[in-house]
Formats: C-alpha cells, sequence, structure tokens
C-alpha cells in the first residue's frame, strides 16, 4: 500500500482518528535529507502494513499542520497513538533506528 499523503484537510481523520499507530514523516521535495529518509518510510509503510499506519506530509502543501505540531526543520518523524504525539526524530535516521522506534511503540 505505501505510505498515505496527508494533507491539511486529512491529518485528523487519517492520523488523529487512527485506530493503529501512525508515524507521521514531515518532509518537503527541496530537502536533500528528505530525499534519503523517503525509502526508508515507503519500506516501513509496506513491513509495517496493519500494525503501523505510515503518512507523509509535505511542509509546503500542509504548512497550518506542521506549524501547529512545531515542526522547525526537515525531515521531522513524528510517531501517533490516540492522537497524541509519542516521540519525534529530527533529522535523518537509518532503518534499523526506524525500526527499533516503530517497536517501542507497538501494543
Amino acid at each position: 500500500m505505501g505510505a498515505v499523503h496527508l494533507s491539511d484537510a486529512n491529518f485528523k481523520k487519517e492520523i488523529l482518528e487512527s485506530k493503529l499507530p501512525c508515524l507521521v514523516d514531515f518532509w518537503a521535495e527541496w530537502c536533500g535529507p528528505c530525499r534519503r529518509v523517503t525509502p526508508l518510510v515507503e519500506e516501513i509503510a509496506k513491513e509495517y502494513e496493519g500494525k503501523f499506519k505510515v503518512a507523509k506530509l509535505n511542509v509546503d502543501e500542509g504548512g497550518k499542520t506542521a506549524t501547529n505540531y512545531g515542526v522547525m526543520s526537515i525531515p521531522t518523524l513524528m510517531f501517533f497513538k490516540n492522537g497524541q504525539v509519542l516521540e519525534q526524530i529530527v533529522g535523518s535516521v537509518t532503518k534499523a533506528e526506524l525500526k527499533q522506534k516503530l517497536e517501542e511503540h507497538l501494543d
């Protein structure tokens, strides 16, 4: 399935009301480190399908949501559960580090 494309309009429904824990990648086209994280996020989306909802929010399109969550630099990865932010990672991350964090947030 891959990562869900988010916008200011669907963020509440897709993330805050999700029954699954969520990983949101705040990114932008012009961001070099974001382009390095994107393939990892897509792989994680496939590997954790049914366990975690993985989504991407382009900050240029979803600026209101990014501002609401205090995203100051990208890439920022945020973990949500029951509508609450559990944790965030700012900057590049390895797949192993990302998987470790996902496992920590699974029930």
